[in-house]
């Protein structure tokens, strides 16, 4: 097969890949919002609650996987723990922030504010890394924060406090970018992805305890189906990676936008708002400005 086919063949796989990965994700949003909000459904759960729910379930998940399937089952030695450790607290705080987000704003205003992570991973990078860091860099992340202030609108009436919680989210998810950075390149993805999902469990049961009141029928076949559609979208945005060019497969990830949009308009009549609309635009723009610069 040619060099030109083989690449149309990845963009083939990788791009339906990475669309799907970005739909399932979206859906966990939808998810933690049906239970963090007073409902029929029953009385709204704690967002660590929802997070432990999330990463227990997508453990259990993994874990008939890997039984299934023994020879998925990656190799630990190697392992560095610590940096995992750094990466499963991070990754569990900016969930559980998402989910608190979710719970009082609209789904994809709280997504569109998340999608700064890349700019924080931009100056951490910077920071920690030492990377270089150019005036296009600065230029494409001045116009992200810009983004999210049309949609947060501080001063405003329509000013909402929930949109700090997805700041917050935004801020863990950079940081978690960082570590995910620095093990990528010398561990398998199949052994991140079991990691960070025990560790997450571990860490998201142990606290949700302190605020834990018992789930009706319906919630825990939500908080069951949250764990496996979450695990599910990080398969397959992994399977996406690795089948093609990260500048190719990225901004297909960025429908996560347009599918919680449609989700929150289905379930919740939520329609989107003019302002945080173009607000979201700039955001994407910014990160897909970003994937693409290499100075």
């Amino acid at each position: 097969m040619s060099t030109v086919n083989q690449k149309h063949h990845s963009a083939n796989v990788a791009v339906p890949a990475m669309i799907g990965a970005a739909a399932l994700i979206a859906m966990t949003s939808i998810i933690g919002k049906s239970l963090g909000a007073e409902g029929s459904i029953g009385d709204a759960l704690h967002p660590l609650q929802v997070s432990a729910g999330r990463f227990a379930f997508a453990a259990m998940t993994l874990g008939f996987f890997l039984l299934a399937v023994p020879s998925s089952r990656p190799n630990f030695k190697g392992t560095n723990w610590s940096l995992h450790l750094m990466r499963s607290l991070c990754g569990w705080s900016g969930v559980t922030a998402m989910f608190a987000a979710v719970a009082k704003m609209p789904v994809a205003e709280a997504t569109a504010i998340s999608f700064l992570s890349p700019v924080v991973t931009m100056g951490l990078a910077a920071f920690l890394l030492k990377e270089h860091v150019g005036i296009r860099k600065v230029l494409a992340s001045f116009l992200a924060l810009l983004g999210a202030i049309l949609i947060l609108r501080p001063g405003t009436e329509a000013f909402q406090v929930a949109g700090l919680f997805a700041l917050l989210a935004a801020a863990l998810m950079g940081l978690e970018a960082i570590f995910i950075k620095r093990l990528t390149g010398n561990e398998p993805a199949m052994r991140i992805l079991i990691i960070n999902n025990i560790m997450g469990s571990a860490i998201a049961v142990t606290v949700a305890v302190f605020v834990w009141t018992h789930p009706t029928y319906l919630q825990w076949v939500l908080l069951v189906a949250l764990g496996v559609v979450m695990v599910s979208g990080q398969s397959l945005f992994i399977q996406s990676m690795k089948s093609g060019e990260a500048s190719l497969v990225m901004p297909a990830f960025y429908f996560v936008l347009v599918f919680a949009g449609l989700y929150d308009l289905a379930l919740f009549s939520v329609f989107p708002n003019v302002v945080a609309f173009v607000g979201a635009a700039m955001i994407i723009l910014s990160a897909v400005l970003l994937s693409r610069m290499r100075t």
